[in-house]
């Protein structure tokens, strides 16, 4: 006797939004304990990056509080559009420190479905204006720490921390 079984996992741009709103609680915190941004920066490189989520065109999100070049605290967003089986966390944690002189950089990687055409298509649209970079976001420097899930039905952001 064989049995067979499909499953299939769904989201809706409502789901992004959801899970967006966590990066974005995130983003605020960070830019309100380290003073590096300021909240409507943070809003805009969160409105960023859900804009090109929604498009499938978003694979990751990372974080970097630097003091010169010396990384401090670090988080990734990874996107995740299977993650129906994951417990959804809520945002927040430790705070990140308040350095002088310390600066955040927000990077963002692209699915390949981002093509050029379509970086010129949506480039008025973004609030910010991305270049690329050649910069290390494996924060070999730091600790891994536990992170947290944000999810909605089957999509998600899987969140990795790292920390001196």
């Amino acid at each position: 006797m064989s049995t067979t079984y499909t499953a299939t996992e769904t989201y809706t741009v409502v789901d992004v939004e959801n899970a967006f709103r966590r990066l974005r609680t995130d983003l605020f915190m960070i830019a309100e304990s380290t003073g590096a941004i300021t909240r409507t920066e943070a809003d805009d490189y969160a409105y960023d990056a859900e804009y090109l989520a929604r498009r499938k065109y978003l694979k990751s999100v990372d974080v970097t509080l630097l003091s010169g070049t010396e990384e401090l605290r670090a988080v990734r967003y990874t996107i995740n559009e299977a993650a129906g089986g994951l417990v959804s966390s809520r945002p927040g944690g430790t705070l990140w420190p308040r350095v002088a002189g310390a600066w955040l950089r927000i990077i963002l990687s692209y699915t390949v479905a981002y093509t050029e055409e379509k970086k010129a298509v949506t480039r008025g649209s973004l609030r910010n204006s991305w270049s690329p970079t050649l910069a290390d976001t494996s924060h070999l420097g730091l600790n891994s720490l536990t992170g947290r899930n944000y999810t909605s039905n089957a999509f998600g952001l899987e969140r990795s921390d790292f920390s001196k």
